[in-house]
């Protein structure tokens, strides 16, 4: 199947973007998407319908609708682990039944979900000014971009995101609160990441520097509940998730928490439906007016056909700023896998490197090499038809201008010949309006899509995580991987831990490596 898409891609290596729309005068509407009043627009991309029908032949012979129709069935899909992959009933708020091994799981996530509800509005009663969740990876990401976000939304008290191990995050967070009113968040699903229960020490240790009783500061996000109560934290103050939940996919319960006593519990199940929403979406819609399955195959065509090998993801929303570190978990530890589900190595590149920044600041940052560098790109924007600030509309006008003019001149481009009618205007002649003009050259023919949404609403912020996650999902069946594993971590964590004695010298170094050793005396003799 690899086959007839390299040809496709072949064949469309010199085809022009701007022809393809002088053929059809209909090409916008033809090659984009809707969907819960989202609108995902790919036809600014080097792709014609017979190189849409090869993709979709790809979706086809991967069983994507089987293996889509398995994971909402709570079928074992996680082969490598033995689990099912069941976060989408995390906002299954209608409570349809979803059985894993013969069991009906959605009793126990809504009671779960009334846990959460009854926790978040006993802190927003609270006296309660800071909230400090502690996590990492999925622990962290999800809720923090969330928080962002939904700023407009939130009316509980402040939260903040601590992370990573470097003291520096905490102390820097810690500065700026009071510990009489402070509670702690501690989002670990075996209580033992190292970063996380190390900062969540710190957190204990400076409430007892500041004379405050611990009793009732910590909350606990965790399947490990006896872990937690010899931490002691309490087992009604723990809010565990079954290991159907990966943790870049938990967001939507227990993790986050804190995003829900943020934006209260209503805007809270409002995000979820906004995930129910889609949810429906992509598993009724025909392939080719799935809004998850076409964003998939688009990531598809631009790296295992085209062969370009990262991804741009350009929020022309501020909020949205953490979007792109949110995705490149979701996508890098999903796909960025070598073997395939048998075992065997892979026949095609896996994964895209995923990266980005909110517009219109990348415009003056990295897009001069997405415009004129020796690589191609591909972009997508996302930009909401309508902000926040009602009183400031000209700011989202601007940004909107911009939005869409960057994707147009990424097609356009400008000619040789364009440039120096321009040089030729400013008075230049001969050898000089030749070189000026060619440094104004952009190559064009650049590809992009453009995802528009109504405003960004706690429910439109739903449909879009719940949009990505599936085509995370969606790319890995065609890849024949598992999305759902992440090894690749495994290893670093390990050497870490037996790194920690000879860090601080309480063990020798003689098997290590030379450059681990030269880096160790370095830090003896500098610490």
């Amino acid at each position: 199947m690899w086959t007839e898409l390299k040809a496709a891609a072949k064949a469309a290596e010199d085809r022009k973007i701007l022809d393809l729309f002088a053929e059809d005068a209909r090409r916008a509407e033809g090659f984009s998407v809707t969907a819960l009043d989202l609108l995902f627009d790919y036809s600014k991309m080097q792709i014609d319908d017979g190189a849409r029908d090869v993709l979709l032949a790809l979706a086809r012979d991967a069983d994507v609708e089987a293996r889509r129709d398995a994971m909402f069935a709570g079928d074992i899909i996680n082969e490598t682990e033995g689990r099912a992959v069941l976060h989408t009933a995390l906002r299954n708020l209608d409570g349809d039944a979803v059985f894993v091994d013969g069991q009906d799981v959605m009793p126990g996530v809504l009671d779960t979900l009334d846990r959460m509800v009854r926790v978040a509005e006993e802190v927003r009663d609270s006296d309660i000014t800071d909230v400090v969740n502690i996590g990492i990876g999925g622990s962290d990401l999800g809720p923090a971009m969330a928080y962002l976000a939904l700023a407009p939304y939130c009316d509980g008290p402040r939260c903040h995101f601590v992370s990573n191990v470097d003291a520096a995050d905490i102390a820097d967070t810690l500065r700026g609160c009071d510990p009489e009113k402070t509670l702690f968040i501690v989002a670990s699903k075996t209580f033992t990441t190292i970063e996380t229960m190390t900062n969540a020490r710190t957190a204990r240790a400076w409430l007892q520097d500041h004379g405050v009783s611990t009793d009732g500061r910590f909350i606990a996000l965790s399947s490990n509940a006896e872990a937690a109560a010899e931490w002691g934290i309490p087992a009604e103050r723990v809010l565990g998730f079954e290991d159907w939940v990966g943790g870049r996919y938990s967001m939507w319960g227990p993790i986050g928490l804190s995003l829900m006593v943020a934006i209260g519990p209503d805007a809270f199940k409002a995000f979820l439906r906004g995930g129910q929403a889609m949810d429906r979406h992509f598993k009724s819609a025909a392939l080719h007016e799935n809004m998850p399955v076409m964003l998939a195959l688009v990531g598809i065509w631009h790296n295992q056909g085209l062969g370009h090998a990262t991804r741009a993801v350009l929020p022309y929303d501020n909020r949205l700023s953490r979007l792109p570190a949110y995705l490149q978990q979701l996508e890098m530890e999903s796909n960025g896998k070598s073997v395939a589900m048998d075992g065997r190595g892979l026949p095609v590149n896996s994964g895209p490197v995923v990266w980005g920044e909110p517009g219109t600041n990348g415009q003056h940052a990295f897009y001069q090499l997405i415009h004129q560098g020796t690589r191609v790109v591909p972009c997508e924007f996302m930009v909401a038809a309508e902000g926040h600030e009602t009183d400031l509309r000209h700011h989202h006008a601007l940004l909107i201008a911009n939005c869409l003019a960057q994707s147009e001149a990424l097609m356009r481009g400008r000619s040789l010949d364009e440039a120096r009618a321009m040089m030729a205007q400013k008075g230049l002649t001969g050898e000089e309006l030749e070189r000026q003009a060619r440094h104004r050259v952009f190559p064009g023919n650049r590809p992009s899509t453009t995802l528009m949404i109504p405003k960004l609403t706690p429910e439109a912020l739903g449909q879009i995580i719940a949009l990505y996650e599936h085509r995370v999902f969606v790319e890995g069946v065609i890849l024949g991987i598992n999305s759902f594993d992440q090894w690749g971590v495994e290893l670093g964590k390990e050497l870490a831990t037996s790194l920690g004695p000879l860090v601080s010298g309480d063990a020798p170094a003689d098997e290590k490596d030379g450059s681990t050793q030269a880096l160790l005396a370095y830090v003896k003799r500098r610490s």
